[in-house]
């Protein structure tokens, strides 16, 4: 699961080398625009160089978009491998900032089977329960009633995986699932997964 798309195991990582490019380009394009105003009126004062000052404030906004992402760091190899060998046939997905007016909280993993979604996070600041309650109250809103359940302490986080997989089988059975007309080739799981992403930087 290495391929630096969101939902994916060192996506942080490839997203600040890509926001980095971003914000580079933009703040170029004016200012290649600003030259060949200064080239061609031979003074600053001309509407090129109005042009290229507005031209700035995309890539103003990209500087704060790469500041957010650099707040956070990927999962480590050595728990990527464990959760791994604990995925059995759960739906996962890796490195999610899950945003909000009010806060963002950093998830490492999150794991999906039936009704329960579990997560876990590395962030000692993060403020767990509303995280949780943040997750649930958007995958209701979407028509998933799911439990969610963030750990903070990693070993909690594998046995959780384990027990999933244990139980898979009735934690599935009988959940009522009509396919998404925009995405038919997804699961239920599958959907859940994509609407956690949804709401992730």
């Amino acid at each position: 699961m290495k391929n630096g798309r969101k939902g994916y195991y060192q996506y942080i990582k490839s997203e600040k080398k890509k926001r980095i490019l971003k914000t580079l380009i933009l703040f170029l394009i004016p200012a290649v625009i600003f030259i060949i105003g200064l080239l061609l009126y031979k003074t600053k004062m001309n509407i090129i160089s109005i042009i290229a000052v507005v031209g700035c404030l995309p890539a103003c906004k990209s500087v704060v978009g790469t500041i957010m992402v650099f707040l956070y760091h990927s999962i480590s190899e050595t728990e990527f491998r464990e959760i791994e060998a604990h995925k059995g046939s759960l739906t996962l997905s890796y490195e999610m900032v899950l945003t909000n007016y009010e806060k963002n909280t950093f998830v490492d993993a999150f794991a999906i089977c039936g009704n329960q979604v579990i997560g876990y996070s590395s962030d000692k600041k993060a403020d767990i329960k509303y995280a949780e309650e943040h997750t649930q109250k958007i995958l209701h809103h979407n028509g998933y009633k799911v439990n969610v359940k963030i750990f903070k302490d990693f070993s909690p986080f594998l046995e959780r995986l384990d027990s999933l997989n244990q139980h898979a089988e009735s934690l599935r059975e009988d959940i009522p699932f009509k396919p998404d007309e925009k995405y038919p080739d997804l699961s239920r799981e599958e959907l859940i997964k994509h609407t956690i992403l949804s709401i992730s930087l």
